[in-house]
């Protein structure tokens, strides 16, 4: 018996085993939202899988002493210029500050906005850090 042959006759619980994981990422970015902000390990999946982008709010100075691999900066100050971020309002975002404070204040103008899909990292880059994920300097 091969893979194919296997699959074709139980693919009721490959339909099972989707639907389920489809549902668990689903559940886990409603307490996400609820619960203020993306965990280190579901913020990855949504960059991996859902090509979220970063947007970092620090300032500048602490942007290049280290941040997400990846992310833009955009400064909270200068969020409502709009300069910096995806032109796609529907693209999913995650927000990253030093601790966790900027971000949740940057996700609320950025749905002010329009960025319906904007979540902060809760925890921010210290929290990052704490999961052993990349950072890069600038």
């Amino acid at each position: 018996m091969n893979f194919s042959s296997f699959l074709a006759d139980n693919w009721y619980w490959a339909v099972a085993a989707a639907a389920s994981g489809g549902l668990l990422l689903w559940q886990q970015l409603q307490e996400a939202t609820v619960s203020g902000g993306l965990s280190p390990a579901l913020a990855v999946q949504l960059i991996n899988k859902e090509r979220a982008q970063v947007i970092d709010v620090c300032e500048p100075a602490e942007f290049a002493a280290g941040h997400v691999t990846g992310a833009k900066n955009v400064p909270l100050g200068e969020i409502a210029a709009g300069k910096g971020l995806p032109g796609n309002k529907k693209l999913p975002l995650v927000v990253v500050c030093a601790s966790g404070q900027r971000s949740a204040k940057a996700v609320t103008q950025l749905k002010g906005m329009g960025y319906e899909n904007a979540q902060p990292l809760s925890g921010g880059l210290k929290a990052w850090r704490a999961a052993n994920l990349p950072v890069e300097k600038a």
